[in-house]
């Protein structure tokens, strides 16, 4: 990858100034877009087995229909930081900084468990 995430979002804001959607992109629609588009994927992967997973993953066309929700996903998101002056990098790093606090390795290493629940 070679576009940062700023370079990514100026070129969204374009696409979109080009199109006269700002008025379209409130925090709610851009909420709505961002859940939408993450269904979307999970409908892909939903009620299948591991191994029918793993053959999606290897799959050209699959992969192709995965990477556009993905992009959907990635626009979205880059769209509402961008709309409504987030840094997704600081937001990150907080948040990885709070996750390591609430879910200590030595106490979860291995185990697909809520902070509440060890």
């Amino acid at each position: 990858m070679t576009k940062d995430i700023e370079q990514l979002q100026d070129a969204i804001k374009n696409f979109c100034l080009d199109r006269d959607w700002d008025q379209f992109h409130n925090p709610k629609d851009l909420a709505i877009g961002l859940s939408t588009e993450s269904n979307e994927l999970l409908d892909i992967f939903r009620f299948r087995s591991e191994d029918q997973m793993k053959l999606m993953m290897k799959d050209e066309h699959k992969r192709e229909h995965i990477s556009e929700e993905l992009g959907d996903i990635f626009f979205f998101l880059l769209r509402f930081a961008q709309m409504n002056g987030f840094d997704l990098e600081q937001c990150l790093t907080d948040k990885l900084e709070k996750n390591n606090q609430k879910y200590p390795a030595e106490q979860v290493k291995g185990k697909n468990l809520k902070y509440t629940e060890y």
